[in-house]
Parts: C-alpha cells; structure tokens; sequence
C-alpha cells in the first residue's frame, strides 16, 4: 500500500479479475442434518522465501459450508506430517467454538466431529499416546489432540487425496479439479444471486 510496485498492481488486476468471474456464485444453505464434519490438509515449505507451509481447512453443518480458512502457519515444519499435524491442532481449536455455538442454540453435538485428514501419519501420530523424540517439538499440539480425541469431541478419519475438499485451500490445481472442488464446497453459479 506504501509503496506498489508493476507486480502489486498486476496482481490486483488478477484478483479483480477473479471477483468479477465469480460475481454469480453463492453459497446455498440447504436443510439438511445437523452434523457437523471439517476437512483439512497443509501444504508443505510451500512459501519459497521463508519455507512455511499453508494450513487451509472446512467446516460443514450438514451439507452448508459454514467456515474455511486458509493461513501461513507461524513457525517453519520439519516435515510433511508436522505441518498437517499443525492443521490439524489449528482445526480443532477452530471446531470446538461451533460445537459450543450449537450446544447454546439447543443443537448439542453428542458425537464427535469428523475431521477428514489425507495424512496417515499424522491419524497415526494423534492417536498414538506414546511419545517419540523425534516429535517433542509439538507435544503441546499433540498432547491438544490427544485430550480432545479422549473427551470425544473429535474424531479423526483418513480421506483419500482425491476426496480432500481442503486441496483448494493449499494447492495450485487443475481447471476440471477446481471446478470439482469448488462443487463440493457447495459454491454453485446462480443467476439469480
């Protein structure tokens, strides 16, 4: 803002281009059931300056999106796993305020929340009560993971690469896998918005 350069303002042309393209498009809430499920997934040392990774994930009441985020994680991961185990700890501090939000309207959550993750190492990792050395640097995550996996209030489920809605949020993709994403995010083209 203090200071634009030729490429702040070739972007800003991209990103106004991509608003007015998706002028038509919209989020529909449906009656549907009342469960909550979030996806997540990080892409590794995606940032080629500092090597942090990007954490994106969603939430759905049913079958409406209520939430997604996409975030620079703050510190730099080792690996893979330790960035979407990183995610992972993000979503579920994320998913226990709706779960609240909806105990307080009446609608308790006596179930887990299913969060789909692609990462079997992490599954893995957050289940697993014993600890490594190789993963002390994210006990505190961990051990988060591990009370609210105890406590039931979520529920970790591996999802193949090509169901992971939260790709989106993380990954450059293809044109046909965008427009197959971004369906199941529930964001459709109507003319009437």
């Amino acid at each position: 803002m203090h200071n634009p350069e030729s490429k702040h303002f070739y972007l800003l042309k991209r990103l106004l281009r991509y608003i007015k393209g998706s002028l038509h498009f919209g989020l529909p809430i449906t009656k549907t059931d009342l469960v909550l499920k979030s996806f997540l997934d990080a892409d590794w040392a995606v940032d080629p300056i500092t090597r942090k990774s990007t954490t994106g994930f969603c939430s759905f009441f049913g079958s409406t999106l209520i939430s997604w985020t996409v975030k620079k994680q703050r510190t730099v991961s080792r690996s893979s796993t330790e960035s979407e185990f990183r995610a992972l700890a993000a979503l579920t501090s994320d998913i226990i305020w709706p779960r609240r939000l909806l105990h307080d309207f009446g609608i308790p959550q006596n179930y887990s929340t299913n969060l789909f993750c692609d990462n079997m190492s992490v599954i893995a990792l957050a289940n697993n009560p014993v600890f490594h050395s190789r993963t002390k640097h994210i006990e505190i995550d961990q051990k988060f993971l591990r009370d609210h996996i105890q406590q039931n209030n979520i529920n970790l489920h591996p999802i193949s690469t090509i169901d992971q809605i939260a790709d989106i949020f993380t990954k450059p993709l293809s044109t046909p896998r965008f427009h197959q994403l971004r369906l199941k995010l529930t964001i459709i083209q109507d003319p009437s918005i």
